[in-house]
């Protein structure tokens, strides 16, 4: 068969079949049309709730953005000045922008927009990052119990192996520890020094539970988690006192 003969049957062919879809088409538009209808429908859930997402997590950042502020701000004592001193006054004396006078004063300002961007993007990265740092805040501040339920509350938001659940979860024991609540900081130290997360730094876990065991009276137990440092730590910042707390 000459090649414009074979030209010419491809030629029919593409316009039967076009036909026959036109016919197709034709045949069930109205099934089509639902169909379609259907599919834009769902497409525009779809995006109306990426959209959504997208707007939540602008405004997590920026009232994570607006406590970081607060958070960030220095710190200048309070300091008194004589006449004859010729001194300046520091800035917190005459009341400078974006100063406290003292650490305490400062994470009391910013306590409320942390919670706030906290509680009201919970599921968010920013509402996660602000919700440990309202849980660090109130553990400076002395708040204990309110510390280590919101140091759980980001574990359980952002998961373990996160670097906010990780830096929460020693969070959690450093504030029992400071508490007194030994035998719970001992358990929480424990638990994270035998975790598999080799992102954890075991090193300077082990030496916090080494110290809460020295706290609780357990000496025992204590030189052994200092002896496991230096064995198995030998070039860890905290071998060295490791090796001090064990008297050489």
């Amino acid at each position: 068969m000459k090649r414009k003969q074979r030209h010419h049957l491809k030629e029919n062919e593409l316009a039967q079949t076009i036909a026959a879809a036109r016919w197709a088409v034709e045949a069930r538009k109205g099934q089509l049309t639902g169909f379609l209808l259907v599919l834009l429908v769902i497409a525009a859930i779809v995006g109306g709730i990426v959209m959504w997402g997208r707007q939540d997590d602008v405004r997590a950042q920026q009232l994570l953005a607006d406590a970081m502020v607060i958070l960030n701000a220095g710190v200048i004592p309070v300091t008194p000045t004589s006449d004859d001193s010729g001194g300046v006054p520091a800035a917190a004396t005459v009341g400078a922008t974006g100063t406290y006078a003292t650490e305490a004063a400062k994470l009391t300002v910013a306590l409320p927009r942390l919670k706030a961007a906290a509680d009201a993007y919970p599921d968010t990265d920013a509402g996660v990052t602000a919700r440990y740092h309202y849980a660090s805040s109130l553990a400076a501040l002395g708040r204990p119990a309110e510390a280590i339920e919101e140091f759980d509350e980001v574990v359980s938001l952002a998961e373990n192996d996160s670097l906010y659940g990780r830096m929460a979860r020693m969070g959690k024991a450093d504030t029992q520890a400071r508490a007194g609540q030994l035998e719970a900081a001992i358990a929480t130290w424990t638990e994270l020094a035998s975790s598999a997360d080799e992102q954890l730094p075991k090193d300077a876990i082990l030496m916090e539970l080494g110290k809460a065991y020295q706290a609780s009276g357990d000496q025992e137990a204590a030189r052994k988690t200092f002896a496991q440092i230096v064995e198995e730590y030998p070039t860890s910042l905290y071998s060295a006192e490791a090796q001090a707390e064990l008297g050489g």
